[in-house]
């Protein structure tokens, strides 16, 4: 199921609790319009162990969207407690550049089926396709896997919501398949080997600090923080704002992912995105013999760069031109 509209004020916030919510993230049932004609934001959180914090986080993530302007997704898995929360989804957004852990996934897994290393070019394409986001490391990949290959990896990952685009940064995806995605590089166990699982959140743990907003905001100094995020402006829907992260402590894994569109700025979109992060990692963290540290209290105030990233293809360039620049 595919949500439409958008969220707009405080008076369309609902919230919904099921009894058991499995690690992949079925598709959610649809609120339906409020009295506004809105869209109703829905958080579904459930646990098989911990249901109490479950219900009193989904009630939390609602309240704090409250006059929010953009839509937004959101899924969120803890290893320990099973607590997983969802918000639309199904529904779909321009990828912009959070589709390059996907690109990185393929290449992995092409080397993998080869039974060899990567190359000089691959490993030095995907450093610089995470770590700075470099757009043309990521054309040059993408276009050496080619559409069949890229769909394979897809159907392996279990993404089948995810849409290839005719450009990689306007592939369509759902937080449900980014959950899965980022599963590739944790807790499934068939699409890469252990070598390249790490392989992959190394990178993601050295994503310069420009670039790591969004899902890290919260997260206390002794939990181990991987991210990839996406940053882009079209004229049609604003600013698309979206966050990945993956984060360890010796106890536990937990992850996150959220994509939002029709955000007045970039700058906007990243302070919602990390005042529900910051709630999670609260959450999560402070939950009785899970205590990681602390989290410091929630300032809505990202002040950074205004510049999309780029990952956004003029539709008439045929597959394998050249990528705009980095920004």
């Amino acid at each position: 199921m595919h949500f439409t509209g958008r969220h707009r004020g405080s008076g369309a916030a609902a919230l919904i609790s099921a009894a058991a919510l499995p690690l992949l993230f079925p598709h959610a049932a649809h609120a339906g319009p409020g009295a506004s004609g809105q869209e109703q934001a829905v958080v579904v959180c459930t646990s098989p162990t911990h249901q109490p914090l479950a219900t009193r986080l989904a009630r939390e993530l609602v309240q704090d969207q409250e006059g929010d302007l953009e839509t937004l997704s959101l899924a969120v898995w803890d290893q320990r407690t099973g607590l997983g929360c969802t918000q639309r989804p199904d529904r779909h957004y321009d990828s912009a550049s959070v589709v390059k852990v996907t690109v990185m996934g393929a290449v992995l897994r092409r080397a993998q089926e080869e039974g060899r290393p990567l190359t000089p070019e691959e490993t030095e394409d995907l450093r610089l396709m995470i770590t700075v986001s470099d757009n043309d490391a990521t054309t040059r990949q993408w276009n050496s896997l080619g559409r069949e290959r890229l769909q394979r990896f897809l159907n392996l990952a279990g993404m089948t919501d995810t849409v290839l685009g005719t450009s990689w940064g306007l592939t369509q995806v759902t937080a449900a398949d980014e959950m899965r995605q980022l599963n590739v590089f944790t807790v499934d166990p068939d699409v890469l080997t252990p070598a390249n699982k790490q392989y992959g959140r190394t990178l993601m743990s050295q994503v310069v600090p420009s670039q790591r907003w969004g899902a890290p905001y919260g997260a206390p100094s002794d939990v181990h923080v991987e991210v990839k995020n996406g940053w882009l402006q079209r004229a049609t829907h604003g600013w698309r704002v979206h966050s990945l992260g993956i984060f360890s402590s010796p106890d536990d894994l937990y992850q996150m992912t959220f994509l939002s569109q029709d955000d007045p700025t970039m700058s906007y979109g990243i302070n919602v995105i990390q005042k529900l992060a910051w709630r999670i990692h609260r959450t999560l963290n402070t939950a009785p013999g899970h205590e990681n540290g602390t989290t410091l209290p929630f300032e809505d105030g990202y002040q950074g760069s205004e510049v999309s990233d780029g990952s956004e293809v003029d539709g008439n360039r045929p597959p394998g031109g050249a990528a705009p620049a980095r920004p």
